[in-house]
Order: C-alpha cells, then structure tokens, then sequence
C-alpha cells in the first residue's frame, strides 16, 4: 500500500483569523501557526516570491484542516465566494459530531448560514453550513 493516511486538506483563505476561529468554535485545535517564505516553498509549490502564513488544525481523530493565508503573491479568487456545492472543484469538508442540532445553532450564533439538513433513513442526520469565505462544511451526526 502506498497511501497511509491523509494527512490534511489545505485552504487558501484571506482572513485566517475567522476562519481559524470558525474551525476552533466546530472543535478543531488548533495545532500551530508559522509563517514560510523563501525560494525553496517557492520551488515546492509553483509559485515566486512566496511568503504565507500557515496554521494547522487537528480533529480529535487527527485529521487536518491546514488554513494558509498569503502575503506574496496575492491569493486569486476564482469564482463567487457563496458557490453552490455542484460547482467543480472541492466544494466541502465533512465532519461527523454528535449532537447535530446543538452544532449547528453553535455555529450559526458564530456567523454560519445554515445551506440545509436532512436525515438519510434511519442512518445519519446530515447538515450543511456555509462559514467565513464562504467555506462549506458538512456535518454528519450517526444515528442509533
């Protein structure tokens, strides 16, 4: 095998303290915060001129959200920051919780609009949020 596990999911953001915050207040921690710059980031990711400010954020299992704001060169939009989920790309990020509907008041009272819900037979309970930037996140809640 020679895939392990996954290590993270990068977001390119441009206000990383809402978005820190908002991934904190779903119960992320939040693992480290650094800044990279120089030619050898440059080289691994494409790009001159790189400078960036990276934080780092674990579930409880271990999984990772790693949040990157840059500096040098600026971060481009691509598209309206409110996408419906069916546009291309990586449209969403799902969690499992419990106790769904106190999650999703929780991150309503932080600034998240609620996309929808529905229960999947007698399985889960499933919600959408979209947070800062227009991030969606799903949750996920087991049933029985």
């Amino acid at each position: 095998m020679t895939v392990k596990r996954m290590d993270n999911v990068l977001i390119v953001v441009d206000d990383l303290e809402a978005v820190k915050a908002f991934f904190i207040e779903l119960g992320l921690t939040l693992e480290g915060q650094t800044t990279v710059e120089g030619p050898d980031v440059g080289r691994l990711i494409g790009l001159g001129n790189v400078r960036a400010t990276l934080a780092m954020l674990r579930t409880p299992d271990g999984q990772g959200i790693e949040l990157d704001k840059f500096h040098t060169p600026d971060a481009i939009r691509f598209g309206p920051v409110d996408a419906p989920v069916n546009a291309l790309g990586l449209r969403r990020v799902m969690f499992a919780v419990d106790g769904i509907d106190a999650v999703v008041a929780r991150m309503q009272a932080h600034g998240a609009e609620l996309i929808g819900r529905m229960q999947y037979d007698e399985s889960y309970r499933l919600a959408y949020v979209r947070g800062p930037e227009g991030i969606i996140v799903g949750l996920a809640e087991q049933l029985g």
